[in-house]
């Protein structure tokens, strides 16, 4: 099963293609596009990765997509570019949250380091929602500890230490541009702020392909 990964809930999407048919998941190409608000632009990038990767659109097996939370206008088109793929290629549509990709791809970073503590704590995603807010979720070991939120920055450390004690978690991390947002309200957290950013393509179509997903 080869699977098309796409989030557009930032200013940069994340683009990748998946091959399932194994027994380890494996990444077959991976991009990060600014589309600048542009769906043909989007498309563009698209067609770039599949043919980089020699995949044709009669050989991916579904289309998997973040769903947010995000920038309406980000997901508006990448929503409509992925339904208008799966429609043409007769496959599957798949939604994924964008923050259960994007503390996905902070586990992977975590693994990576061999920081296990960190791999076993609370994984917080964080993104910006504009108007002084963000949109965040915890997660640990890939399930959400209760309801996606928004909320205040100076708001967001609290919370997620509440969360994290609820859990019985031996730490806690943080990923998601809200760092870069806001930065004199999350200065205190910024030390245990990880490199991943914005949701990937990968962790899109990792969740996916792991059931975490509306079809």
């Amino acid at each position: 099963m080869i699977v098309l990964g796409l989030d557009t809930a930032t200013a940069t999407a994340g683009l990748a293609l998946v091959d399932a048919r194994g027994p380890t998941p494996r990444v077959l190409a991976e991009a990060r596009h600014g589309s600048g608000g542009r769906g043909a632009d989007l498309l563009v990038a698209i067609d770039a990765l599949c043919r980089g990767a020699g995949v044709a659109p009669a050989q991916l097996d579904a289309i998997a997509v973040g769903a947010g939370p995000g920038s309406f206008t980000g997901l508006r088109i990448g929503m409509a570019t992925a339904k208008g793929i799966a429609f043409a290629a007769g496959r599957p549509l798949w939604a994924v949250s964008s923050l259960a990709a994007l503390a996905d791809d902070a586990v992977r970073e975590l693994a990576d380091a061999q920081l296990l503590t960190h791999v076993d704590g609370v994984v917080c995603a964080a993104l910006d929602a504009r108007r002084g807010e963000v949109f965040a979720g915890c997660f640990r070991h890939g399930a959400a500890l209760g309801p996606e939120r928004v909320l205040a920055p100076a708001a967001l450390a609290a919370w997620v230490d509440e969360v994290a004690a609820g859990a019985g978690a031996p730490a806690v991390s943080f990923a998601g541009d809200a760092l870069a947002a806001y930065p004199d309200a999350l200065a205190a957290r910024a030390d245990g702020w990880l490199a991943a950013r914005t949701p990937s393509g990968v962790a899109v179509a990792y969740q996916a392909i792991a059931g975490a997903r509306i079809d």
